[in-house]
């Protein structure tokens, strides 16, 4: 009885070893096929980077290729472009000769035509002037011819002058300066104004006209009477200093003439004497 236990014992025995082995192996080989999936994956992945590294290798082998054409190519673009500048520069400085040349000759051209144009308009400005003077001279001409003769134009004025007829007389004699400004009564006539001109208290326009005679007219017969009423006119536009100086002319110049009279007379009325010294 004991010995069939025993039997038993060992084959239960033996059959969970046989279990355990079989366990055991089954395991193993799942182990096995994962460990070989592993390394076929390893294998892949080793050859698809191989792969890669390759395709990599190319592409930088490409790049470099192009890097070191497109570096060629700039090396021999610099060098033909320093030939082109070398070249150009000659050209150019040539170029730059005939534009200087070019420049200078216009300038010169600008210069003559500038010298030309001047001339012409110099020569213009003559003929302008010359016809200007031409027609003034026509013009005097024309009025001459329409003026009355001197002596009876100078009559007029001076009947008028007697009259009263100031504004007529003015004209008139106007008219004679005008007309006859060379002539000896030219001077008589500018006085004539200058006296209207007095009576207008317009002294300052009489002295004007007393200077013309006294000037232009020194030897006219109304050279001292100009000379003697300037000196008045002075006085009477606040001048005294002028006036009296003018009036002592008149003494030193014409000591016996009747405006020397008439000087001394003023300057006593103003309160000095009729000489310098006398002061």
């Amino acid at each position: 009885m004991r010995f069939q236990r025993y039997i038993s014992v060992v084959a239960v025995v033996a059959i969970l070893a046989s279990n355990a082995a079989w366990a055991v192996n089954k395991d193993m080989v799942a182990l096995q096929t994962q460990m070989q999936a592993l390394q076929d994956q390893m294998a892949r992945m080793q050859q698809g980077f191989d792969e890669r590294m390759g395709v990599m290798k190319s592409l930088m082998d490409q790049n470099t290729d192009s890097i070191n054409k497109v570096t060629a190519s700039i090396a021999a673009m610099n060098e033909l472009l320093q030939k082109q500048q070398s070249a150009g520069t000659a050209q150019a400085d040539q170029l730059s000769g005939q534009i200087q040349a070019l420049n200078d000759s216009i300038d010169e051209l600008k210069a003559r035509m500038a010298k030309v144009s001047k001339q012409m308009d110099d020569m213009q400005a003559a003929q302008q002037s010359a016809a200007a003077s031409q027609a003034a001279q026509q013009a005097q001409a024309a009025a001459l011819a329409a003026a009355p003769p001197p002596d009876v134009l100078y009559n007029n004025a001076l009947r008028d002058y007697n009259a009263g007829k100031n504004d007529l007389a003015a004209q008139e004699f106007s008219d004679y300066v005008k007309y006859y400004p060379n002539t000896d009564l030219a001077g008589n006539s500018y006085f004539y104004l200058a006296e209207l001109q007095f009576k207008q208290a317009n002294y300052q326009e009489a002295i004007k006209n007393y200077d013309l005679v006294i000037q232009n007219f020194p030897s006219g017969n109304k050279a001292v009477s100009a000379e003697l009423k300037k000196g008045f006119a002075q006085v009477e536009l606040g001048q005294k200093d002028t006036g009296v100086a003018t009036l002592r002319h008149v003494i030193q110049r014409y000591p016996r003439s009747n405006e020397a009279l008439q000087a001394r007379d003023r300057l006593r009325k103003l309160g000095v004497s009729a000489s310098a010294k006398g002061e």
